[in-house]
């Protein structure tokens, strides 16, 4: 109960203090305020790009590797002309990954076309067209809202059939169930056999928005436009994230190095790209950033401390003869202490609640398709910074009013 009543009373002094002279608090604050909000408002917009990539990526595939021409990162020794003479992946090198693979749960060959019209009548789209084989599925997600996933028939047959996107489908297909209908892609019939449930807008899609793309068989796509020596993306999917990934890196690179017939000294003329490797170099990119954000936050926080340490030097002086009458009257060093350090903290705290709230409020603007979301992690840490300043900027003038000696302060005008 004592505690509770020191609070109050601490808390009564701090209110009071701050009504008392409410725009010279008010300037003194703001520099904590911009300082917090540059910190959370760079710190948020760093989190929710590093999600939205990150989401982006997972539509590439967990698990996986790609066997590509060129690699995904580049190190500081990038020699473009010998990535640029390598071979690409071909439909014969697909077919000798999937018989030999052994940790490997699917194994699939896919390519792109974009910016294609398909038609249906009088409405019309750009979409991307993306050729795939049966495992796609296994692969990356597709969720399939209307119809279903090709049947082994249809990719060995390379049967003219698609699955398309939201955006495909409501622009060929207005007020219309799309499944089992025809449009043109190419001047050839396709049906569509499903439909993809809606994505939405996003920052970054790796490997094509699916709201705005055709799948189809990986034969159906040959025909139209791979050329007598078709290159293609291959994707490979193993069992386990870490161990498991290293040995199926190992075992591509043995079959590949063995089908390319490539000599023990030489180097890979392939890539083996990982999503996660991708997650890491951004990742890194973002601590980057991060680290910025505090540079730029520091210098305001630091202004906003001398400011919250002025204020509580200026209340000591006004509250000299208070501070003897409490203390003539049996208070305590460290009630008189905490007296004035929670007045610093509970003022740096509404500087600082201030700032989370103009963040709070930037997450309602729309950058684009990024969404800004202020988690409640970056809420926390605002308050936390809040109160480590308001301790350090209060520490001092609150030490000075502990040890003022009764006699003296209470003699004071």
């Amino acid at each position: 109960m004592k505690f509770i009543r020191q609070t109050y009373e601490s808390f009564r002094f701090a209110w009071q203090a701050l009504r008392s002279n409410l725009l010279r608090t008010t300037l003194s604050l703001l520099g904590v305020t911009i300082g917090i909000f540059a910190i959370i408002a760079v710190f948020t917009i760093v989190d929710s790009l590093e999600r939205n990539i990150k989401e982006s990526l997972s539509g590439i595939g967990d698990k996986v590797l790609y066997v590509q021409k060129w690699p995904w990162v580049f190190d500081g020794n990038f020699q473009w002309w010998k990535y640029f003479q390598r071979p690409e992946p071909s439909i014969n090198e697909f077919k000798f990954l999937s018989d030999r693979l052994e940790n490997a749960q699917a194994v699939v060959a896919m390519d792109f076309k974009g910016q294609v019209t398909v038609k249906n009548g009088n409405n019309s789209i750009q979409a991307l067209i993306q050729g795939t084989t049966m495992d796609y599925n296994k692969i990356s997600e597709v969720p399939v809202e209307q119809g279903r996933y090709f049947s082994q028939q249809e990719i060995d047959a390379a049967r003219n059939v698609a699955i398309v996107g939201a955006d495909v489908a409501e622009t060929l297909f207005p007020s219309q169930i799309p499944v089992g209908k025809e449009f043109k892609l190419n001047g050839l019939k396709y049906v569509v056999i499903g439909v993809q449930e809606r994505k939405g807008e996003s920052l970054v899609n790796f490997g094509g928005n699916p709201d705005n793309k055709c799948i189809i068989p990986i034969g159906a796509f040959a025909k139209m436009y791979h050329s007598i020596n078709p290159s293609i993306d291959i994707a490979v999917k193993g069992f386990d994230q870490d161990e498991g990934l290293l040995e199926l890196e190992s075992e591509i690179r043995g079959l590949m190095r063995a089908r390319r017939g490539l000599k023990p000294l030489q180097e890979d003329n392939f890539s083996l790209n990982r999503p996660d490797a991708a997650a890491k170099a951004i990742s890194s990119l973002f601590a980057v950033l991060t680290v910025a954000g505090w540079v730029i936050g520091s210098f305001s926080i630091l202004v906003g401390g001398f400011g919250i340490a002025n204020i509580m030097f200026v209340s000591v002086k006004e509250r000299t003869n208070l501070i003897g009458i409490q203390k003539s009257l049996g208070a305590k060093n460290y009630f008189i202490l905490f007296q004035f350090m929670f007045e610093a903290v509970f003022l740096s705290l509404i500087g600082g609640s201030v700032g989370i709230l103009l963040v709070y409020l930037l997450s309602f603007m729309k950058l684009g398709s990024l969404v800004i979301i202020l988690s409640p992690a970056n809420i926390m840490l605002g308050l936390g910074v809040s109160s480590i300043i308001g301790t350090l900027s209060g520490i001092l003038p609150a030490l000075v009013a502990a040890r003022m000696d009764p006699v003296i302060a209470i003699r004071s005008k």
